[in-house]
């Protein structure tokens, strides 16, 4: 057995073997680390960083738990669904309008074209401007609740931007039945808490 884990790892490269003997740690048993170990003897390769790399990686895990055991609610989310979606239902009904009464005929033929392009304008604008921001919308203002990365940290522009295209994604709102987080969240990596998960963090 020692043999077969030896060669194992005798086939993995330096960044593996760093990894697993840190970040990865815990996913192998005692032979398996100790193969590692003998190996990254073996090919010299320099560990004083590694317990720096144990504490990165610990603080990273830490902070995802935290993140993970502070999602905002179901009840929370739907309500951020039904807020949000009245507030740029209203306002993009309200531009449409104003377009409609400032422009008359002209461009009533077409009209159901720029509807349509106004409510997805309008769609990505709410969302992505707020989120990037506030890290919220006006819902999540209310259910205090906010945007953050899997590991915690503040979204950058194209996180909140990849999660607002995902939103238009047909079947979107259907995934939150059968997972805890919508294609909008997994696919641009950034999940929903609620607002305090930050003091957990800094302690």
């Amino acid at each position: 057995m020692e043999n077969e884990f030896a060669n194992a790892m005798s086939q993995r490269s330096d960044d593996d073997l760093i990894k697993i003997v840190t970040a990865e740690r815990d996913k192998y048993n005692l032979t398996a680390l100790e193969a590692a170990d003998s190996e990254i003897k073996k090919r010299a390769i320099d560990t004083s960083k590694f317990e720096e790399i144990q504490q990165k990686t610990t603080k990273e895990r830490v902070a995802k738990d935290i993140v993970d055991s502070n999602l905002a609610g179901s009840g929370a989310r739907f309500l951020n669904h039904i807020i949000d979606s009245i507030i740029w239902i209203i306002a993009t009904t309200i531009i449409i309008t104003i377009l409609a009464l400032a422009f008359g005929d002209i461009i009533t033929p077409v009209l159901p074209l720029i509807s349509l392009f106004l409510l997805l304008a309008t769609f990505f604008a709410y969302y992505a401007i707020l989120e990037i921001k506030f890290q919220k919308t006006i819902g999540k203002f209310i259910t205090k609740t906010k945007v953050v990365k899997v590991n915690g940290d503040e979204p950058e522009e194209s996180d909140i931007i990849m999660r607002t295209l995902c939103r238009l994604v047909p079947f979107d709102r259907i995934t939150f039945l059968f997972m805890q987080n919508g294609i909008h969240d997994t696919l641009s990596k950034t999940k929903v808490v609620k607002d305090n998960m930050l003091d957990e963090i800094k302690k």
